[in-house]
């Protein structure tokens, strides 16, 4: 787990460097809990909150900590493409 840390160290002193040190952050974890694990559910107390990454999304605007076991999607563009896509003859 230290070897992880030091990643994650590594990568938020980087975002630093980058001058996006002042971006919000928006945690990426579980919604059936507080912490990042879904076994403990609600708001449980004394817990230990796992960081296993942390992100940076520019064009969003903020740095995402991934909490526990989550998976994440990559995020669409405010006017979808299907906009600027053109059927000739049954093709695209």
């Amino acid at each position: 787990m230290e070897v992880m840390a030091l990643l994650i160290k590594k990568k938020i002193e980087t975002f630093t460097n980058w001058n996006f040190h002042k971006l919000p952050i928006c945690m990426a974890k579980t919604h059936l809990s507080l912490s990042h694990d879904p076994s403990l559910k609600g708001a449980p107390k004394n817990f230990i909150f796992h960081v296993m990454d942390v992100r940076l999304s520019v064009g969003a605007g903020f740095i995402y900590p991934i909490c526990g076991d989550i998976r994440t999607i990559p995020g669409l563009p405010t006017r979808p493409n299907f906009y600027d896509t053109c059927m000739v003859d049954a093709q695209i």
